[in-house]
């Protein structure tokens, strides 16, 4: 089993559905969840579950369901269109993750889940002992943003 980065399908599907709001002031609120080396997300993920959501190994820098993020609005540059989030960083952390889910807790469908944007995998396992894990997203431009649209 493994972990890949990817733009989820369904998100693909659900944009052109009206589903997902990025703008910076009055858009959907996402949120990223960190997870182990046995789960399998990737293009294939609709939606957030705790089945292999990380936890913490002591104190309480993470909780279930993970942060939620601050979006950074949406650009375009030519006939690329993107959109990013601000970093994320859990303090005084103890625990292991593999890769990361974005998701959106606006959208939830009536079964209770909520829909996937895009799975980022770590390239193997990061380990936090009290310290301090950061996730560090890319420039909200047109060539860096987490999603671009081209």
């Amino acid at each position: 089993m493994a972990n890949t980065s990817a733009i989820c399908s369904s998100f693909k599907q659900e944009l052109l559905q009206g589903k997902h709001n990025f703008a910076s002031s009055g858009g959907d609120t996402f949120k990223i969840a960190l997870f182990d080396s046995d789960a399998t997300l990737g293009a294939a993920t609709t939606g957030y579950s705790t089945s292999e959501e990380i936890t913490n190994t002591s104190g309480t820098a993470y909780t279930a369901g993970g942060e939620t993020l601050t979006r950074t609005g949406v650009g375009l540059t030519g006939t690329t269109a993107f959109t990013d989030f601000s970093d994320v960083t859990f303090s005084s952390a103890s625990f292991t993750a593999n890769a990361a889910l974005i998701y959106n807790t606006t959208t939830g469908t009536s079964t209770g889940t909520t829909n996937a944007v895009c799975a980022i995998a770590f390239g193997g396992d990061k380990t936090a002992s009290n310290g301090t894990f950061k996730i560090e997203f890319p420039a909200n431009d047109a060539t860096a943003a987490i999603i671009r649209l081209a």
